[in-house]
């Protein structure tokens, strides 16, 4: 889904497939018939917006073979889907049973997440559409928080050295400019747009921004307006941001809202807790749900849960979502003279784990709940100012000279 704002930037609206559980190249592509084109035809769209997410082998096997890329994007095209940003967080096993912690390695001070990561920007220069001006490839924020050394730190910033050189090298092979987003996230290295900054200070600005998850944002209880001119008048890209909404309880001492909340304390994913800061007080926070109910934090204040709930429904009462937060972080980049980024991906990828009462019936429920969040958003932002768009037919992508069979061969 596209749109044009004000300033005349085209504006490009997504969902992020890592909601679907696939670890190689044959299960992504099935994906696209069982659930991207249902969501498509749900949404009543042409056209809509797949953020690929791309497990290391799948990544490595397209980025060696240019042939299959293009069958790729064919396939896409075929669909009534185009791709312009990839998510490069998850590395693999992201629908395991567990997964918690082990979503954060390798981390940046890893060569493996390097490889990983300019694979996956070789990959996108080939699907990205014709008329699109850039590619986005979002990221870890560098590393889990603990054990990180000076050692490490220093590792990381050479890696980043080296992706800004790599992206650098892929525009002047491809004529096709990609950028890397680092995501804040609690608990992690960068967690705060401060933290995010400080992080980033040395690295190649042109190449290497920020991914804004509005959820991450509403759980380090950041305001949306302040955190991105924080970012500005750093000098860092806003290269992509994430449609988002967190859990929150406003009471989390009333023993219905703890009945409420212990239905989304689940074994797959981590569910970092922050309690709002006492007067004069520091941020409180648990690494999960689970620990934060059993006592690690004193529930004296407001909780806000990194747990993405859907956009346009409300968890039942008495617990809410941060969705007020969603709407400030979409006006604050959109609502101004100027666009302040162009990719946008919505990104609930706890369906699959939601309390029993909440979760969707089926492939084609799970295909309406993702279409009605892509509503919800582009309604929000047809609110800004931003108007519909389409894009320019185009023919199917010829395949790379090496892969063409001659006639009669």
């Amino acid at each position: 889904m596209r749109f044009r704002h004000p300033d005349g930037t085209a504006v490009h609206l997504a969902y992020c497939t890592n909601v679907h559980p696939a670890e190689t190249l044959e299960g992504i592509t099935a994906q696209l018939a069982a659930y991207a084109e249902p969501v498509r035809r749900a949404a009543g769209e042409s056209v809509i917006g797949l953020g690929l997410w791309l497990p290391v082998d799948a990544a490595a096997a397209l980025a060696a073979d240019p042939a299959a890329v293009t069958r790729l994007r064919r396939e896409l095209a075929a669909r009534g889907l185009e791709t312009v940003t990839l998510n490069g967080f998850p590395y693999k096993g992201f629908h395991a049973p567990v997964v918690k912690r082990a979503v954060y390695y390798p981390d940046w001070s890893e060569p493996a997440r390097l490889d990983y990561t300019l694979n996956l920007a070789r990959v996108l220069a080939g699907l990205l559409p014709d008329d699109a001006e850039r590619g986005s490839v979002s990221t870890l924020p560098l590393a889990w928080r603990t054990a990180w050394s000076r050692t490490q730190r220093a590792a990381a910033t050479r890696q980043l050295d080296k992706l800004a050189a790599g992206l650098r090298r892929i525009e002047a092979e491809t004529g096709r400019t990609v950028r890397v987003a680092v995501e804040p996230e609690p608990g992690c290295v960068a967690e705060t747009t401060a933290q995010a900054v400080e992080a980033l200070g040395g690295v190649d600005h042109e190449w290497i921004g920020l991914c804004l998850d509005a959820c991450h944002l509403a759980v380090a209880h950041e305001e949306p307006d302040a955190a991105v001119a924080e970012l500005l008048t750093a000098g860092l890209q806003v290269v992509k941001v994430q449609a988002s909404s967190a859990l929150q309880a406003a009471d989390p001492a009333d023993p219905r809202v703890r009945e409420a909340l212990a239905a989304f304390a689940e074994p797959r994913f981590l569910h970092q807790t922050r309690e709002a800061a006492p007067a004069g007080g520091a941020l409180l926070g648990s690494d999960d749900l689970g620990p934060a109910l059993a006592g690690a934090l004193p529930g004296e204040a407001p909780w806000r849960i990194h747990y993405h709930v859907p956009l346009h429904e409300e968890p039942a009462p008495p617990l809410a979502s941060t969705g007020p937060v969603l709407r400030d972080t979409l006006r604050a980049l959109f609502g101004g003279d100027h666009a302040v980024t162009d990719h946008i991906e919505v990104e609930t990828y706890t369906w699959s784990v939601l309390p029993e009462g909440s979760r969707p019936v089926g492939d084609a429920g799970l295909a309406r709940g993702i279409a009605a969040e892509l509503d919800w958003t582009a309604r929000e932002l047809t609110a800004l100012g931003l108007t519909r768009t389409a894009p320019a037919p185009v023919p199917p992508a010829p395949l790379p000279s090496a892969a063409r069979k001659e006639p009669g061969s």
